[in-house]
């Protein structure tokens, strides 16, 4: 029997030198039994959808490198050009495509694609196959023609505008918002037709700007009427045969430290210590009591996978009835818990754990801000708990940086709003040590969680961020040597060697620069089946465990830990575990990136925003990128970043120099790098695009 798998088809494929060949053949060449013949047909023509196999004239499959072919999405550019990104791709290595060999694809069109012969700077081709259209609806513009309109894509990489017919424009007016459903796709002889099915507002209206950047994401807004019903017929109150199995801490000394505007507090903290060492306790909101496998709760949960936090609010993975109500830990409340008890000596090393339900009733509700005053305000009855908290806080830390933790120092932006919505300021948000309080007891309760589910051999969902690519840290390397730095080895580095060198650079000037491009060197974390450990943070096993009201790997990872807590995993529950790991892994991280977006896009919003109101002003900054049409800089008065156009640069001609990261004229010699330090004026803020326009004033 042959195992009927994409991984094994390609595989025996290249084993056995196969050309393209009739799936017929192909089924002869490869030895498959009569009995596997129909669904090895069918494996071909999904493959050949997907674009791991090509079909070509005659009706055969072959391997895309065989042919000299890739397959990847289609990234777009204003310009009418685009790039070829394969699965996985960097973007240096992406297949360029000129204009007139684009064949009527879209941006982020699945397509196959034809490297060229020749000598040039990066590899060119052509499309010579669209295998999906992955563009249904977008956001832009509206422009009233005639009777007619068209639609100016708000994201550019969207190069084609779209017709709107007399009868499917919604009334819609000249300047407004709207999204656009495509309804046919360009031809030679034909621009991308559509129809108008929500009009967003005015390109001046914020609201209507920020209802654009949820659509264009497809960020869910609003719940299903189903769902909110099933949130609001939910109660808060306890029954006894709850309570019954559940330990009762509710007379113990536990509270919250959350931000200021937080209204979902799902975990609070507990500590007792003698001269033996400490039992720290961490309690997390019991939401799973509440959303139930597989209940219409728990589907749009994992539709949603995340909440998505922007300056203006939250669209909440889970409705606000149970997210600000019931699961919210707020104080004088009784809640239900999922409780780990946390036991370390006196240095603060790991000596035991366990996992329990638990009832508790938070006595108080702190901030950052006040938490963080506690040494320096009247003493109260919880002071001496939190200043012991911060004493072993700092331990764990200094510990986990010291075992490989990257501790990099890329401070955030805080948008502050007015009470009208309007931005006030843009500065960099606050980290003081109660943010790394909570931040090293949620990191120790998380690592509690995968050992514990690891000990029972329990598949689940992994928090895992590999290793980088060697090629990127030779680059860096490369790089970094203009500064007398250099890492140990370029192969495999441990990631304390990383936090070593970051530290090593602490209050030089090239901190960002060193900083940001070792950032930007590092792969994405994301969520997977696989037990890799978390590079970044030095943890061998990791999951997400503390934070179920926002993030529906810990709503999973809730469910395993309450299940075997008192019995082990039953064999024949593992495949079936196994499987649900990789599914909720695969959409668990796509949405988080979905959010990362939304995120983003919104604080860009923000920034453009307020400095629509600066046009002409003066402002000083570091170069904070490089780029071959410009560099970015990042303002010291107010912390937004701008660009530079390299065409607004009339003094010479630069140069880009990629692995460099810098511009060179070419008769001066000059140069701009990362970490330079310019004056620049604020030549235009672009709402619409988002976008920061600078001109520079001197290079200081």
């Amino acid at each position: 029997m042959m195992i009927l798998s994409e991984d094994n088809v390609i595989k025996q494929i290249r084993a056995n030198s196969l050309r393209a060949m009739k799936i017929a053949e192909m089924a002869r060449a490869l030895k498959v039994p009569e009995n596997q013949r129909k669904p090895f047909r069918n494996l071909i023509k999904q493959m050949g959808d997907r674009g791991s196999l090509i079909k070509v004239r005659g009706g055969r499959y072959g391997l895309p490198d065989k042919m000299n072919l890739v397959t990847g999405e289609l990234r777009g550019h204003p310009r009418g050009f685009g790039f070829v990104a394969t699965e996985g791709s960097t973007g240096a290595n992406d297949l360029y495509v000129h204009r007139k060999h684009m064949k009527d694809a879209m941006h982020m069109d699945l397509v196959v694609a034809q490297v060229q012969p020749g000598d040039y700077e990066r590899p060119e081709g052509k499309i010579v196959q669209i295998l999906e259209r992955r563009t249904q609806k977008l956001t832009g513009t509206y422009e009233n023609v005639g009777r007619e309109g068209w639609v100016t894509p708000l994201e550019e990489s969207h190069f084609h505008d779209i017709f709107i017919p007399a009868k499917n424009k919604m009334d819609a007016k000249t300047g407004q918002i709207v999204e656009v459903e495509i309804i046919s796709y360009p031809t030679t002889r034909q621009a991308p037709m559509g129809k108008i099915t929500h009009v967003l507002g005015y390109t001046d209206d914020p609201n209507a700007q920020i209802k654009a950047i949820f659509r264009r994401h497809d960020a869910p807004i609003d719940f299903p009427g189903k769902v909110l019903s099933s949130a609001e017929s939910l109660s808060s109150a306890i029954p006894d045969e709850e309570r019954a199995h559940r330990e009762d801490l509710r007379s113990e000394k536990i509270f919250t430290i959350d931000g200021e505007k937080a209204k979902d507090f799902d975990d609070a903290v507990s500590l007792e210590w003698d001269e033996k060492g400490y039992r720290l306790g961490v309690h997390i909101a019991d939401v799973s009591y509440f959303v139930k496998e597989k209940s219409t709760l728990d589907k749009e949960a994992f539709q949603r996978g995340t909440s998505i936090y922007y300056p203006d609010g939250v669209l909440p993975m889970l409705p606000f009835p149970i997210s600000n109500e019931i699961c919210s830990l707020r104080p004088n409340e009784e809640k239900l818990t999922l409780s780990v008890s946390i036991d370390l000596d006196l240095e603060g090393n790991l000596r035991d754990y366990r996992f329990f339900p638990s009832v508790i009733k938070s006595c108080k509700r702190f901030t950052y801000t006040e938490v963080a005053r506690t040494e320096a305000g009247d003493p109260g009855e919880l002071t001496p708990i939190i200043l012991e908290m911060k004493k072993l806080s700092q331990m764990l830390r200094k510990s986990r940086f010291e075992h490989g933790s990257v501790d990099f120092n890329i401070p955030e932006a805080q948008i502050i709003l007015s009470p009208t919505g309007s931005v006030e300021n843009i500065i960099a948000a606050e980290h003081n040590w109660a943010h790394e309080l909570i931040e090293e007891f949620m990191l120790l309760a998380n690592q509690c969680a995968a050992k514990f589910l690891k000990k029972n051999k329990i598949p689940c969902v992994h928090r895992i961020h590999e290793a980088p690519d060697a090629e990127k840290l030779t680059a860096f390397d490369e790089y970094i040597s203009t500064f007398d730095l250099s890492l140990p080895t370029r192969v495999n580095p441990k990631s304390v060697d990383l936090h070593r060198l970051i530290q090593k650079v602490k209050n030089r000037r090239e901190e960002r620069v060193v900083n940001v491009l070792l950032l930007r060197s590092m792969k994405k974390a994301l969520y997977s089946e696989k037990d890799l450990g978390h590079y970044c943070l030095g943890f061998d096993d990791y999951v997400h465990f503390t934070s179920p009201i926002r993030r529906y790997p810990d709503l999973y990872t809730h469910r395993l830990i309450k299940k075997y807590i008192d019995h082990k995993c039953p064999s024949s529950d593992k495949q079936y575990l196994h499987e649900q790991a990789i599914e909720c892994g695969v959409q668990s991280s796509a949405r988080e990136r979905k959010a990362m977006a939304v995120e983003r896009d919104v604080c860009d919003l923000r920034r453009a925003q307020y400095m629509s109101g600066k046009i002409g002003e003066i402002f000083h900054g570091n170069i904070s990128s490089v780029t071959s049409f410009g560099f970015f800089v990042e303002l010291n008065e107010v912390f937004v970043e701008g660009l530079v156009l390299l065409s607004s640069l009339t003094d010479d001609y630069y140069v880009y120099m990629e692995t460099e990261h810098k511009l060179q004229g070419n008769r001066s010699g000059k140069i701009f790098r990362i970490g330079d330090l310019v004056e620049v004026r604020v030549a235009e803020a672009d709402i619409a695009r988002r976008r920061i326009g600078l001109a520079l004033v001197k290079k200081l």
